[in-house]
């Protein structure tokens, strides 16, 4: 559920608050944000409604006795009588809270004893009701003041009983507010742990996309190879088994290695993915060529001082750059040329040029989904650089990637990409 749809959501309908929060923050929670639902009341909410009960039931006795001198027995027994379902309906305050509200607005019209019962239930309505309905039930309660001290003649009371109802209004506009504050703080916390989960597993995704294509790809044009040469010598058929098999083992540690990622413990220090370097770029080549790429590489960063974090992430272009090759066009020359100096923007670019060549096996120009370039982009743009791509008039296809030789501008020494 996205954060718009979860801030529509009534609060009394949100699951997904629980004793995770505060100590001081729970003992504001209502009822509903605080246990399983309304069909049940939790301990603080049996003492809270238990101590609200016993107010509105002493102070009732309590006007009522005042009360006793100036109106007849009759009145007197008439003020109590109501005073008693004012004080009941209280225990159903959570339930309907507006409902509460207007009947003991209702009765203190008419009993000065049910007067604290009203401003009980204005406390309640503040909380778990509209604002503006509660702020009419307010408005209500006034009136029905005005008219009990004008029944039982004694206006003294108003000015104390209007206070009354104002505070229990704004108290309980408060501890609304701060509710809200908690619910929506913890809603925020929530989808800030699912974004980074789904941050993490993106990451996961890319990196085993990046170690496994690769060889996944040397195996199928090594295991083509042997399909169709038909002709091919004791020796060759060998050295191609041995690089199959080779490949294989190899793709089996990484996926080892990557799948621990998963079964770490978060923030585990060893949960590391395979981590090439500049240095591994060398050999990232050989393979190719022992795969029977014709590959060309310019390299004029072998002796300098590459930043980790560059370094991986030209090794990673070099990598979906060489196994797109070998998939749509293979037997067609490739030229690599990486370019760059301390404190200025490294260049990398792969191009396969246009020719005779062909893919040894056409079935493998359909293994992938075609989101290698998406996650290279976005690699790039993690470490602040940039990627283009596009065809070459001969049938060949260019990729060029720039990105900045300081590792701080992109993420720091930290940084995984």
């Amino acid at each position: 559920m996205n954060a718009a749809a979860r801030s529509a959501t009534p609060i009394t309908e949100r699951p997904d608050l629980d004793g995770s929060l505060p100590r001081w923050d729970r003992l504001l929670l209502a009822m509903e944000l605080g246990s399983a639902g309304l069909d049940r009341r939790s301990a603080r909410d049996w003492f809270v409604d238990s101590v609200a009960f016993a107010f509105a039931v002493l102070a009732a006795a309590s006007v009522t006795i005042t009360h006793r001198a100036q109106v007849s027995t009759t009145m007197v027994v008439l003020n109590a009588a109501l005073s008693v379902p004012a004080c009941l309906s209280l225990w159903a305050r959570r339930r309907h809270p507006l409902g509460v509200a207007w009947l003991t607005v209702a009765l203190a019209a008419a009993s000065s004893a049910s007067v604290h019962a009203a401003q009980v239930a204005i406390f309640s309505a503040a909380i778990h009701a509209r604002p503006r309905r509660a702020l009419e039930a307010t408005g209500g309660a006034i009136v029905a003041t005005g008219v009990a001290c004008a029944i039982y003649l004694d206006a003294g009371f108003f000015a104390v009983w209007t206070a009354d109802a104002i505070a229990a209004l704004a108290f309980g506009s408060f501890i609304r507010v701060r509710r809200e504050l908690v619910d929506r703080l913890e809603t925020e916390q929530q989808l800030r742990v699912h974004d980074a989960r789904l941050t993490e597993r993106a990451r996961i995704a890319r990196e085993m996309h990046d170690v496994l294509a690769h060889r996944i790809s040397l195996l199928s044009v090594h295991a083509g190879a042997l399909e169709v040469s038909t002709d091919a010598s004791r020796e060759e058929i060998v050295q191609a088994a041995g690089v199959i098999r080779t490949s294989a083992r190899a793709a089996q540690e990484e996926l080892r290695e990557v799948l621990g990622i998963l079964r770490a413990d978060p923030g585990s220090e060893t949960a590391q993915p395979p981590q090439p370097t500049i240095a591994d770029v060398g050999h990232l080549v050989e393979q190719n060529r022992q795969a029977g790429m014709d590959v060309t590489l310019v390299d004029e960063l072998s002796d300098l001082p590459v930043p980790a974090l560059a370094g991986r992430t030209i090794y990673r272009v070099l990598q979906e750059a060489l196994t797109n090759a070998r998939k749509h066009a293979f037997g067609q020359p490739v030229s690599i040329s990486l370019t760059g100096a301390p404190g200025e923007l490294i260049h990398v670019e792969v191009v396969n040029h246009g020719g005779s060549g062909g893919s040894i096996d056409k079935r493998l120009e359909q293994v992938g989904a075609g989101t290698g370039l998406i996650g290279l982009a976005e690699r790039l743009s993690l470490a602040k650089g940039t990627l283009e791509h596009r065809p070459l008039a001969d049938g060949g296809f260019r990729l060029s990637a720039t990105l900045p030789w300081n590792e701080a501008a992109a993420g720091g020494p930290g940084g995984r990409l």
